[in-house]
């Protein structure tokens, strides 16, 4: 397990704005956060460091580059070793289409977020998944008919005071 990072509130200032907006300018974060511009940029950097922020990225929208559909697929496995894990994976991590993928408790053993431009283009991934991977028992696909909220931030008044 991962070790908790200590956060003040200056720090969840900083990483609510770099949430919005991961261009902003280290002068305008600064004065944004209350800080100037060198603790600030120390600041950020300890949280890159530190693996708070793992990585700053441009969230493209799906539907305007022709990817309308997106599928959630439900996976039951036979095995339930590292060999079999380990393949499992190495498929997963080959088909752009899987952008993620859960161990998950329950009923299912697996969940992936599946984001396609159509059935037929689902149907292809369907068909590269279950030839690379054996040992599935089950494999189940809902498709979202409607996308009620989107967030790739976390909503920093979540985070547990230090």
């Amino acid at each position: 397990m991962s070790r908790t990072v200590v956060l003040d509130p200056i720090d969840k200032r900083i990483l609510r704005a770099v949430q919005e907006d991961a261009t902003i300018s280290m002068q305008a974060l600064a004065d944004r956060v209350g800080l100037t511009a060198n603790p600030c940029w120390r600041r950020l950097k300890r949280l890159e460091a530190e693996a708070v922020i793992q990585r700053r990225i441009a969230v493209i929208d799906p539907a305007s580059v022709g990817l309308r559909m997106t599928a959630f697929v439900g996976i039951r496995i036979s095995r339930h070793d590292s060999e079999w894990l380990g393949a499992f994976a190495a498929a997963v991590r080959a088909i752009a289409e899987i952008v993620e993928c859960h161990r998950v408790s329950g009923e299912l053993d697996y969940l992936l977020k599946v984001v396609v431009e159509d059935v037929a283009h689902y149907d292809r991934v369907y068909q590269r998944l279950i030839s690379m991977v054996p040992g599935l028992i089950d494999v189940s696909t809902s498709f979202s008919m409607e996308r009620l909220k989107e967030t790739f931030g976390i909503d920093v008044s979540t985070i547990p005071d230090s």
